[in-house]
């Protein structure tokens, strides 16, 4: 049995990847101000949808030659094992009468097929576009633990899905200019840098509007912007203080930590 519990196999190496799943999935389920057998069987599915991953990755590194053949008794294992769970929550979530969340995990079908894609071409490292639209797909679990929550169907899901899905994109963006400035030989001038972090301070500093009007305007509550001021912040202190030299694990840590902040943030004040 130890051929089949290989953690590389059963579980996301890219650690940060959690917090874009989590973030809005908790952020849902607070909005939705209740939690109920629905609610439990979401959870799994999503978690068991965002799993399968990692071993559906491995199976084409396998078939590519990326990775040995001794590995495939794993990657079967571990499929074998989150796809069940994910057909089960799937089947409950039919008999309570969810059939519209299930229709949120459609477009996961073509971002993940362009994903192992890129896996077989060897090409999917560094990839920020299809980054962000997995992301995308993975704040679908903010509407759907809302509407379940609500157990009805409310627009305002749809706002929560683009509030997650733009913070996880500009989180990510901010990494790629973290991990740029650590490949930096030194701290270049101020023009310089902030030319560097321009991307990211547009993506922070248009997030942070957004929610700032939004909450104005009574569409939100008022001090959502706050959580988005948090990640701005970090981006606009990032960009003055470049990553120089820095090791990519402090880098991601400290993105997590941020992301941690912003999801309680969120949370505590749209409540």
């Amino acid at each position: 049995m130890k051929i089949l519990f290989r953690r590389q196999i059963a579980l996301p190496q890219d650690h940060g990847s959690w917090v874009f799943l989590l973030s809005p999935l908790l952020i849902g389920l607070a909005a939705g101000q209740a939690f109920h057998a629905g609610s439990v069987l979401l959870v799994i599915a999503a978690l068991a949808a965002f799993l399968i991953r990692q071993p559906v990755t491995m199976l084409v590194k396998i078939r590519s030659g990326r990775r040995p053949k001794s590995d495939l008794p794993a990657a079967w294992f571990w499929i074998a094992l989150y796809g069940a769970l994910l057909l089960l929550a799937a089947a409950g979530l039919l008999y309570f009468g969810y059939t519209m969340i299930l229709l949120l995990a459609v477009p996961a079908g073509p971002v993940f097929g362009w994903h192992l894609w890129l896996v077989s071409k060897r090409e999917e490292r560094k990839q920020a576009g299809i980054e962000i639209l997995a992301t995308g797909v993975l704040a679908l679990a903010a509407p759907a633990a809302f509407w379940i929550g609500r157990n009805t169907y409310d627009p305002l899901g749809w706002l929560l899905w683009i509030l997650t899905w733009f913070q996880s994109a500009a989180s990510i963006v901010h990494a790629y200019l973290r991990l740029e400035q650590r490949e930096w030989q030194s701290a270049p001038n101020l023009v310089d840098r902030l030319r560097a972090g321009a991307r990211a301070l547009a993506y922070t500093g248009f997030n942070l509007g957004l929610a700032a009007v939004l909450g104005a305007l009574g569409v939100t509550p008022g001090l959502v912007f706050l959580s988005y001021l948090l990640q701005f912040s970090e981006t606009v202190w990032g960009t003055l203080n470049p990553a120089v030299g820095a090791k990519p694990v402090a880098i991601g840590v400290r993105q997590l930590v941020v992301s941690t902040l912003f999801t309680v943030v969120f949370i505590f004040v749209w409540r």
